[in-house]
């Protein structure tokens, strides 16, 4: 069977992989995330998870047998991307305009080997009930928003605010388990596999 590796230094990636029984190794390569101009958010995800999982197989040339997953998400809110928030300022703004209302957010997972590529976008979307103002900025002050795209993590504290979801749970902390199992299995990489037990 071949080698997964992840392309990604998300806990919660890491987390979802080893929730279905997938064992990997983690292969991280920087790329250029910046926005290209004109460029949709299904376009953009889609693209930077593949660019994730090509940089992470140029640093396994010898490994003939590697497969690397990327993954990229992004919350979209009016087709505008919200991504991580640069200060306060910013995450207090991103989740007040997220308050009372529904926005979209797109994961991507790529595979790649030396012979082949495949990616899929997935959309979900996450309905928000209205949120005070001493909430936003206690929910701030617990630190979770910080590295979060969107400024929240369904996953995480945020799960109070999540009145609807239509669609993959799983996409939304950032990868979506149904899609990557299939495209796991177009690479003869199976699901359910026992996994190494760490003391």
């Amino acid at each position: 069977m071949a080698t997964l590796y992840l392309a990604s230094g998300s806990p919660r990636r890491r987390e979802l992989l080893t929730q279905i029984g997938v064992p990997f190794v983690t292969q991280i390569a920087p790329i250029d995330e910046n926005l290209l101009p004109d460029e949709a958010p299904n376009a953009y995800v889609e693209r930077l998870a593949l660019a994730k999982a090509q940089a992470g197989l140029e640093l396994l040339s010898a490994a003939a047998d590697a497969v690397v997953l990327g993954a990229d998400t992004c919350v979209v809110l009016d087709s505008r991307i919200l991504g991580k928030p640069a200060d306060r300022a910013e995450a207090i703004a991103t989740l007040s305009a997220l308050s009372g209302r529904e926005h979209q957010v797109l994961t991507a997972v790529a595979l790649v080997s030396t012979s082949r590529q495949v990616a899929r976008v997935v959309s979900s979307t996450v309905r928000f009930r209205a949120l005070t103002r001493d909430e936003i900025e206690a929910y701030w002050a617990t630190g979770e928003p910080q590295d979060k795209a969107g400024s929240y993590g369904i996953q995480g504290l945020a799960a109070v605010f999540v009145s609807q979801l239509q669609g993959s749970y799983s996409a939304v902390v950032g990868l979506p388990l149904c899609e990557t199992a299939e495209l796991l299995a177009e690479f003869a990489i199976s699901c359910w596999q026992p996994l190494p037990v760490h003391s």
